[in-house]
């Protein structure tokens, strides 16, 4: 069976079913909630796929902008100096909907509103809401999800 990612925003839960068995590791998703639309800074819900993996073999901590990284690594002192930034560190898994009308196409595209699986810096709480849309994790669990997923995983994202 190929790997399945199932993200619940209930339980702010990520579950990696691999068929034998299932990883679960703690995530923050959007403060603002769930929502499709474009510029909501709501985290999508539905079907999607990973569109993109970027950032294999940066070291962790990697600071990205526009999917690229910067150079910069992120410390505890670098996150001090922005704490309400929407950290994009480590690695990217871009999301893209599947579902035209929900989370594809129109101002409803999940993959146009730059919706990722990211790493986050250490200080910022998982568990709880809080991203500004997209799918926050531990840069550890992200790179051992990142090593495992490749372009094409179902991402189903429920409330």
């Amino acid at each position: 069976m190929s790997p399945r990612i199932h993200i619940d925003l209930a339980r702010q839960q990520l579950v990696l079913d691999l068929g034998h068995r299932r990883v679960v590791y703690p995530v923050s998703t959007s403060g603002r909630g769930a929502g499709e639309r474009n510029g909501s800074g709501r985290t999508p819900r539905g079907a999607h796929v990973v569109r993109a993996r970027i950032g294999a073999g940066v070291v962790p901590g990697t600071v990205f902008v526009g999917r690229r990284p910067t150079g910069e690594i992120c410390t505890p002192e670098l996150y001090a100096e922005a704490p309400e930034r929407d950290w994009i560190l480590t690695r990217i898994l871009w999301l893209s909907g599947t579902e035209p009308g929900r989370n594809r196409l129109g101002d409803v595209d999940t993959m146009q509103r730059y919706i990722y699986i990211h790493g986050c810096p250490d200080e910022v709480a998982l568990g709880v809401p809080g991203s500004h849309g997209c799918i926050r994790m531990r840069n550890a669990d992200l790179i051992e999800l990142f090593d495992r997923v490749p372009v094409g995983t179902p991402v189903l994202i429920e409330e």
